[in-house]
């Protein structure tokens, strides 16, 4: 016991030093101050880890840059569960979007028992994955075994129907679902004893109190209670970026119509007086959120009633709406951020799907300098490609994307080689698409149309 009162109190000055430091801007040595206090105290989540993802966001719209080559290849590993959740967190602390920094630092926070920041770091996890135009499933169920292991039954549950929305015809992950919700009708059933249904309060109020701004599952009075926190934090100095941004988060986690625009009107304003490209930025993806959530409500009104024509013209409106909110979006951020590849990843796929291919195709051949992007970007310059009748030239795109990309049989693969038998189907080349569909019918029979297009050209070919 002394001995961890003086590795919390050792911790208590790094983080104190560190704070100090990152006031005048002095980003990277803040991070290494806040990283040797959390090796001191590793599962201080307010003082360590909130603080460093708060500085570490601040980092990056002030132009820090990202891990080198040579530092993503030491931080990417360690011989105690700690010391690779700390080295990990370095790497997401200079690139604070990357989250698959952020799920080496969840599993290795759950090996080394550090229960508060494995929760922490599954909230931003989940948030992150619900909002990507692709979730992973892969995530889902990490999340699901993550929060299963720090007592979390309800967001295990979630995270593992989440994951099955995605493989409905997955019966394993069906049966997880099934048994998580079996165990959590049972652990609710304890409430009924006297201790546990304290214990359960104490608890939760304490997890509530822990929750960062990322969390998935917030009250009403906890987000309230933000904004107010967050005002008075803005009011006592109203030009710290972090207060700013930190004020905006909180009206728009509101989630009213009335709020998201005070904080998307607080940002414009702040970026027009600052010239400061960053508030504009982060106020159209507010924009773009405040939207997003409308499509969901209507959306929810027409699974209770498909036949409600008010509510699908609705949801037209606002689908056309969200498409061009996200053109406008991306084509300035682009010019604002002339060398980021993700940005121009991005505002390539919205050109294609407003069949802007011509534009498309150079952004997209840019962004697929990105390894994240690379197989992705690929794809899209096929489509673009075939789309404009170049069939040949997105024969040769999807072929090597196929060569390049390393798994053969997951959904990416398949749609690779689906795409490259089209292209030869539109050439005339059948046999070449025949085969190609054959391959994919033996991975996956009932992969789009695939067993239809093989009979056709089959009975074609006789």
């Amino acid at each position: 016991m002394p001995q961890d009162n003086e590795k919390n109190a050792k911790a208590k000055l790094f983080f104190e030093r560190a704070t100090e430091v990152a006031s005048s801007d002095n980003f990277d040595y803040a991070i290494d101050l806040y990283l040797e206090g959390l090796r001191c105290d590793p599962d201080n989540l307010q003082a360590g880890h909130l603080k460093l993802r708060e500085l570490s966001l601040s980092r990056v719209e002030k132009g820090g840059k990202k891990p080198s080559m040579l530092e993503r290849i030491r931080y990417l590993r360690g011989k105690t569960p700690v010391e690779q959740m700390l080295n990990a967190e370095y790497l997401f602390a200079k690139d604070p979007d990357n989250m698959s920094y952020a799920e080496v630092i969840l599993k290795a926070a759950i090996a080394g028992d550090c229960k508060q920041t494995a929760k922490w770091m599954s909230d931003l996890l989940f948030a992150a994955n619900n909002v990507k135009e692709h979730p992973s499933v892969q995530t889902y169920l990490l999340l699901k075994d993550s929060y299963q292991a720090v007592g979390n039954l309800d967001l295990a549950l979630a995270a593992c129907r989440y994951a099955s929305r995605i493989k409905p015809d997955d019966a394993e992950i069906a049966d997880e679902a099934q048994r998580l919700s079996a165990e959590l009708t049972v652990s609710r059933g304890k409430y009924d004893q006297k201790g546990d249904f304290r214990g359960s309060i104490k608890d939760r109020e304490t997890q509530e109190r822990l929750q960062s701004q990322q969390a998935v599952v917030k009250t009403e009075d906890y987000r309230v209670s933000a904004v107010e926190e967050a005002k008075k934090t803005y009011e006592q100095d109203p030009q710290t970026a972090a207060n700013i941004f930190g004020l905006a988060f909180a009206l728009a986690d509101l989630r009213t119509d009335k709020a998201e625009d005070e904080a998307i009107n607080l940002l414009e304003e702040v970026s027009r007086k600052k010239q400061d490209f960053s508030f504009k930025e982060r106020a159209g993806l507010i924009r773009i959120g405040q939207i997003k959530r409308k499509i969901r409500e209507v959306e929810m009104i027409l699974e209770a009633n498909p036949e409600d024509s008010p509510a699908r013209s609705r949801l037209a409106g606002l689908m056309s709406q969200l498409s061009k909110a996200e053109l406008d979006h991306y084509g300035i951020c682009v010019k604002n951020y002339p060398t980021d590849l993700n940005i121009k990843y991005e505002y390539g796929v919205r050109l294609v799907r407003n069949k802007r291919y011509d534009e498309a195709i150079p952004m997209l051949q840019e962004a697929q300098r990105d390894p994240r992007h690379k197989i992705a970007a690929m794809d899209k310059i096929g489509l673009c490609f075939f789309m404009k009748g170049w069939f040949a030239d997105a024969a040769d795109i999807f072929t090597q994307a196929i060569d390049t990309y390393e798994i053969k049989d997951d959904d990416i693969a398949k749609e690779l080689r689906y795409n490259l038998a089209r292209s030869f189907e539109e050439q005339g080349e059948k046999q070449k698409s025949l085969e190609v569909y054959r391959k994919i019918a033996q991975l996956d029979f009932g992969y789009k149309d695939v067993s239809q297009r093989v009979d056709r050209l089959r009975k074609e070919a006789k």
